[in-house]
């Protein structure tokens, strides 16, 4: 059974940091893409970061610059280091994995992580 696992959500203030982790089970992690996505009240979920199992990288316009993701193949996790909040960065978020064979019919999601900032 496939599972994936986000934390370190939480509140902080604007221009503070925070690292979203996401464990993986179930899968090879190796070799599926990862991502990360998030979904803002009242809007529909977007993607924020994606890193395929060769690792290159992919980010939103919105948080090019201010936000890393990375993966440990070893541990099976995947990370969103996130630097330079702002509120409009406020969601929850999610992991994602996906068969890079077949991203639109094998992928799974995590349960979401909130992430609020606010002063």
């Amino acid at each position: 059974q496939v599972q994936l696992v986000e934390s370190g959500g939480g509140l902080v203030q604007p221009g503070g940091s925070l690292r979203l982790s996401c464990a993986a089970s179930g899968i090879i992690f190796s070799f599926y893409n990862m991502g990360w996505y998030r979904q803002a009240p009242g809007k529909q979920r977007e993607m924020v970061a994606t890193i395929i199992s060769g690792g290159s990288t992919n980010y939103a316009a919105s948080v090019k610059g201010r936000f890393t993701i990375s993966r440990d193949n070893a541990k099976k996790v995947v990370y969103l280091q996130m630097n330079s909040l702002q509120p409009e960065d406020t969601a929850v978020y999610y992991c994602n994995a996906a068969n890079p064979l077949v991203p639109t019919t094998n992928n799974y999601w995590g349960q979401g992580t909130q992430v609020t900032v606010s002063s």
